[in-house]
């Protein structure tokens, strides 16, 4: 080649190069165009979402809706026969964060999405954290006046107790506050209660704590103690008092002053709590389990509604204690804790003799359960509270003025689609609930003694 070509070579390379560079530089700044544009629209969309359920809560306050999230779990090793995981067999997934996608298909018949809107749904791999960040605001309402209860629902395996306590060793159980990403709704619910409690301003906090169970139709204090002071399940009933609400007299209320001792209490009932394998699940519950966090709320005629001078909580260490303060007002408000045993088809967990009548008692008060949702949905004059000792026990939270959500905890395989699908179906009754706004407890202004 003459110089000539070689200039006129170099020339067009350079070009083609200057070309290049100039369409990827026009390439990269339209690329970050759409990713601004793309991060402002989710930004936006994402404080549209916030609006939107903060108008959404309000509603459900107003009318006193009871709330449901829906968590499904994710495909675990005894889905299959073999404990290889078939992904054809997952029929139930999170759409999005608040509806679950069902795909039902029939012999002979073509296969159809069903879809179920609640307050929040969670996908097989969100952690307990997220769970919880959207549990937490409820306890806030508790310190603030508010009865709360929060309630797991769903058939056997399907993570309840994972939920709401966290995972189970093989033997006796116990929290693993190593591994605090683990842990359940129960013990982070009571860390954050005293972590409330240590951040309000000057005044007296008297917190107590009952666990018991509800086994074959049967309340058992699972915090009695004998005489040697070894804790044992002792028989309770439940009664309705004169205002209309239900309590258990010579129940066991342990003081406790952390959430330390608050999980070792909540430990030792469990430990008595009945458990029998099944097929579906080799450590089934067979018992409702409600724990209940009592704070009892003392409010001084002398210093309420006056500026404070000290700056240090000050907190009564014992009942006694606090019934021989001169002039104070007790307010009490109550954080129940509950974990269902799971309903069950016979034929699919196998049980016999005794785990047989379980599963008919557990199956039968999941039923009154349901059937009390339904009379107050429909604003029946009676409600069958007493049909069942749990729904008894839980009258004031179901119908009366606590908070209540319901966690409904599903599988999302074909092998239990029928059982999930009444789970589903529970909870969407049990969202169209209407009870009228619930009743905040007014902390009392007394006026100084003269």
């Amino acid at each position: 080649l003459s110089d000539y070509g070689i200039d006129s070579l170099l020339g067009f390379l350079k070009a083609c190069f200057l070309h290049k560079f100039t369409v990827t530089l026009l390439f990269q700044i339209k690329a970050f165009d759409l990713e601004q544009s793309l991060q402002e629209v989710t930004e936006r969309y994402e404080k549209e979402t916030q609006k939107r359920r903060a108008l959404h809560n309000s509603l459900v306050e107003l009318r006193g809706n009871i709330r449901v999230h829906c968590r499904i779990r994710p495909l675990l090793p005894f889905d299959t026969a073999a404990g290889q995981r078939n992904f054809s067999d997952e029929v139930a997934y999170a759409a999005d964060d608040e509806t679950v996608l069902v795909k039902c298909s029939r012999p002979g018949h073509a296969p159809i999405n069903k879809t179920f809107q609640f307050e929040r749904v969670y996908s097989a791999s969100e952690s307990q954290d997220t769970v919880f960040a959207d549990v937490a605001p409820l306890l806030t309402s508790l310190l603030d006046g508010y009865n709360v209860c929060i309630m797991a629902y769903g058939q056997t395996g399907s993570g309840k107790t994972y939920t709401m306590l966290g995972p189970q060793p093989e033997e006796n159980f116990a929290f693993a506050i190593e591994d605090e990403s683990e842990l359940g709704i129960i013990p982070r619910a009571t860390q954050e209660v005293f972590r409330l409690i240590s951040e309000k301003p000057p005044g007296s906090y008297w917190v107590e704590v009952s666990v018991v169970e509800v086994y074959n139709n049967e309340i058992f204090d699972l915090l009695a103690k004998d005489s040697c002071g070894k804790v044992f399940g002792v028989k309770r009933d439940v009664v309705t008092t004169r205002e209309g609400k239900s309590d258990v007299p010579l129940l066991t209320h342990e003081t406790v002053e952390n959430a330390s001792e608050f999980l070792h209490l909540v430990n030792k009932g469990l430990q008595l709590r009945v458990k029998h394998p099944t097929l579906v699940h080799a450590h089934s519950s067979r018992s409702h389990l409600v724990v209940t966090l009592t704070i009892t709320t003392v409010v001084s005629g002398d210093n309420f509604g006056k500026e404070n001078k000290s700056t240090s909580s000050s907190r009564a260490s014992s009942p006694a204690q606090l019934e021989a303060t001169e002039k104070m007002k007790q307010v009490k408000t109550r954080l129940q804790l509950v974990d269902l045993a799971g309903s069950e088809c016979v034929g699919m967990s196998g049980a016999t003799g005794a785990a047989l009548r379980e599963t008919s008692f557990i199956n039968r008060s999941l039923s009154a359960l349901a059937d009390v949702l339904g009379a107050i949905a429909e604003q029946r004059s009676h409600v069958p509270y007493r049909n069942s000792k749990l729904t008894h026990l839980l009258q004031d939270s179901v119908g009366g003025d606590a908070k209540l959500l319901v966690m409904l905890c599903i599988s999302p395989t074909q092998k239990y689609l029928t059982e999930s699908m009444q789970s589903l179906g529970f909870g969407t009754r049990a969202q169209q609930v209407q009870r009228g706004q619930g009743k905040k407890k007014n902390f009392p202004v007394l006026s100084k003694a003269k």
